[in-house]
Parts: C-alpha cells; structure tokens; sequence
C-alpha cells in the first residue's frame, strides 16, 4: 500500500488560517515585544547614568556599540541555526539570553561591565527577530503573510513604547537597577512558556523526513488531514531552491536584490537606532527634563506602530515598491521639518516625533515581510538574518555617529542625519527587483498554487 503524499506549501499557503497558527504567530510576536523592551532599556537608562555617574555622552557610545555589536553577531548565527536545527530553538535561546543578560545589567558598577552585558544581551536581542520573523512567515498562509511578519515586526517598537511608559514609572521611584532586573526578568519567565508551548515550524519540518511523523501531528493541530506515514514536499518553493547557506543568495537573479535589501537595512537601522539609543539624550541636551525626553521616544514608538500596520495594508493592496519609498521619503522630509520646530514648542516636537517614527518604522517592519518574499525557506531564515546582521553594522555606526553629531551640532545635525539615511534607504529600495507584487500580479515567491491535497503516492514529485 503507498504512502500518501502532500505538499506542505499548497497546504499552508491555500488552507486556512487556523486559531492553532494565529496562536504560534502570537507567540512569535510577544517574542518581539520583549524584544524590543529590553533592547531600548538602555536608551532610558543613559540619561540617569551620565547624571549618576558623572560620565560624558561620548563615554557611553562604546557601551551602546558593545550592545549593536552583539545584536549583529547574533543575528547572523541565529539564522543558521535557525536554518539548521529548526526555528523553534534559535528563538527560545534567544529569549533566554536577551532576558539574563538584561537582568544581570542591574548588578553592574561600571561602565565596562555594562557593555559586556549589553554585548551578550545583544546576542539575543539580534537573534530573536529573524527566527520570530521567519517563525511567523511559515505559519501563515501567502495571501495574509505580509501582515502577518509586519504585525511581528511592529512588536519592535511596540515593546519600545511599553518600555518608555515602564521606565517612566520605574526610574524615578526604583531607579536604574529594577529597570533592568524587572525588566530581564520577564523574558526569562516567557522563555519558559515558549519551551511548553512553542511547536517548530512545519515548513522546515518538511525537509527532514526522520520528522515527519512530527510534522503530520502537527498539520492535526491545524486542522489538516495526515497520517504519520505521509510523504512530504514543497514543490513550488523547490524548484526556486538552488543551494543553502549564504552563497544562495548571491546567484543569479538573486544578486541584486540581495546587495539592495542589505544597504537599506543599514541605512534603516542606523536611523532607526539613533533614536532608540540617543532621543533621549539629545532632547534633554536640548534643555528638556529626562520624563519629557523618554516621551519623544515613547511618541516616536507609538508612531511606529501605527506606521507599519498602514504600510502592511497598503502592500497588500499595491504591493510593496511604493508604499516603502514613499515611507522613506516621509521619513526624510519630518527630519528636515523637525529641524524648524523649536524645543519649546513640546507638543509639536512630540507629534513630529511620533510622525517620524511613523515613516521610518514601517520602512523598518515591512522590510522584513519583503525579505521573506524574496528568499525560499531553505534560505529564508539566513537571508532575512544576514539583512538584518548587515544592517547593525548601521545601527553600530549609530552608537558613535549619534552622540558626535548631538556633541558637535546638537537636535539640527542629529536630525539631518537621520534625514539623509531614510533619503538613501529611499534610493536602495527603489533598486529591489522582485518587490511584493500588487493582488493580481504573481511573483515567484508567492505564486498560485493548486488546491492542497494528499495523494495516493509515495514518490516524491520532481
């Protein structure tokens, strides 16, 4: 009797979307959030320190860099492991790190100690974001994935934005210690419920027939039809494979959007943390009191949020060429305008804030939804990884260039920096070839597939 075959990319992208899968890619995203809550800690932290310790701005950049060199690092080996021995284990390890580390940061006395700290918790908070991401992407079907990895990656700026509003409540009354032992604690805690809950990702189970029993329970628990000896393949996605590893995605035809994604995610995220790391600072440099100043970048968080759904949605309906470059451009021109508004005018600097970081965050997001269009799943993982480990060379790049631009030319070359970084983002994003295509247009990493089926063979197709 033959083994029933099925084709795991016709099941998950044209079957349904099951509570079963929103709950893992809920998962996935609360990943994200405590993500980015640890991640800008420090960003809160750094005003109180210079004060307590009577440290200079330029004192703190190596300690910023230490946290971003970390961040690169470790976005680079989680996508092989992830690409490697699964999913699920680069995002637990992750949390686990990110979270320790964090909460170790609140027994330090110096600066040096703080930036190895920084340097193991960036290790985690590198490499959760790539394994989420791509965690998400495989769980969902094509037709809602862009919303579904831009949902996640919002999670960034939202744990962003719940770490302004925490660190407001607990730097005055708790100080700088609890800020981070609470808030390394709370990784740790859903470590723990990631290890009970979380199911590794059936795309990649795929591809390892001694787990396909495993990956036939699984597809039960979302309400899919297999049997344990069901043969698996990805059809569509394998005849796009070539070879793994980093060289794939440096072929033919795959070159130039490789080398464009990169350079955009380094302009994004050096933007993007020359905020996270130095808002703060810059604005109470400008004479406003540390509580205004943590609600800049709790505005300019908040905005994000926002920014990245309307940018998702806006893919979905025209695909993702133009709404990134309008983004950029948006980005651009509210740091020009920024620089008009004068410190006085709080309300005004606030709301241009948060609409700054409305633009730049749904480049930022939805940049990780185009990455997983553009790479298949053998690859997926290191490409949105390598993106991502390239991009916080900018984002090391920021821990310098952010406090010498404050120190030499204070909120008008702060700003301009951040200007002229969303106007080459703008550039390098025009250049991707294979964007998101619009409804009605089909790309190579979304084509229409048949309706899911199990097959009466054993054999696998070619």
């Amino acid at each position: 009797m033959t083994a029933p075959t099925a084709d795991i990319g016709e099941i998950l992208d044209q079957g349904p979307w099951t509570a079963f899968q929103k709950a893992i890619v809920f998962l996935a995203a609360l990943s994200i959030v405590l993500d980015g809550f640890d991640g800008q800690l420090i960003g809160f932290a750094i005003p109180v320190l210079i004060k307590e310790w009577g440290v200079s701005r330029g004192d703190f950049a190596p300690v910023v860099a230490a946290g971003l060199v970390g961040m690169a690092i470790g976005s680079g080996f989680a996508g092989y492991v992830a690409d490697r021995l699964g999913r699920r284990i680069a995002i637990i390890g992750s949390v686990f790190v990110f979270g320790a580390a964090t909460c170790a940061i609140g027994l330090s006395t110096d600066l040096f100690m703080i930036g190895a700290l920084r340097f193991v918790a960036g290790l985690g908070i590198g490499g959760a974001l790539p394994s989420a991401t791509t965690m998400a992407a495989e769980y969902t079907p094509a037709r809602r994935r862009t919303m579904a990895v831009t949902a996640t990656i919002v999670c960034v700026p939202l744990g962003g934005m719940l770490a302004g509003l925490y660190a407001g409540h607990v730097l005055p009354t708790l100080g700088w210690r609890a800020l981070f032992f609470i808030g390394g604690a709370l990784p740790l805690i859903f470590g723990v419920v990631l290890l009970l809950a979380l199911p590794e990702s059936p795309r990649f189970l795929a591809r390892r027939p001694a787990r396909w029993p495993e990956l036939a329970g699984l597809l039960r628990r979302m309400a899919r039809p297999a049997t344990p000896d069901t043969v698996f393949t990805d059809r569509r996605e394998q005849r796009i494979e070539q070879r793994g590893g980093l060289p794939a995605l440096f072929e033919p035809g795959r070159r130039r959007d490789t080398v464009a994604i990169w350079i955009s995610f380094f302009l994004c995220l050096m933007a993007v943390y020359t905020a996270f790391s130095w808002l703060p600072t810059m604005l109470t440099s400008e004479g406003l009191d540390v509580g205004v100043a943590g609600q800049g970048l709790t505005a300019y968080n908040l905005g994000g949020v926002f920014g990245a759904l309307i940018c998702a949605l806006a893919i979905t309906r025209w695909g993702s060429r133009w709404p990134l470059v309008l983004c950029c451009l948006g980005g651009a021109a509210s740091a020009v305008l920024l620089q008009a508004v004068p410190t006085a005018a709080t309300g005004l600097l606030i709301f241009g804030l948060a609409m700054h970081g409305l633009f730049v965050n749904a480049v930022q997001s939805t940049m990780f939804a185009l990455t997983a269009y553009v790479y298949p799943t053998n690859v997926r993982a290191t490409g949105t990884a390598s993106a991502l480990a390239f991009g916080r060379f900018g984002a090391i790049l920021s821990a310098f260039v952010g406090a010498a631009a404050i120190t030499a030319g204070g909120a008008a070359a702060y700003l301009g920096i951040l200007g002229l970084a969303m106007a080459g983002c703008l550039v390098s994003l025009w250049l991707v070839r294979n964007h998101i295509p619009h409804p009605g247009r089909a790309g190579p990493a979304e084509a229409p597939a048949p309706r899911p089926s199990l097959q009466g063979s054993a054999e696998r197709p070619s």
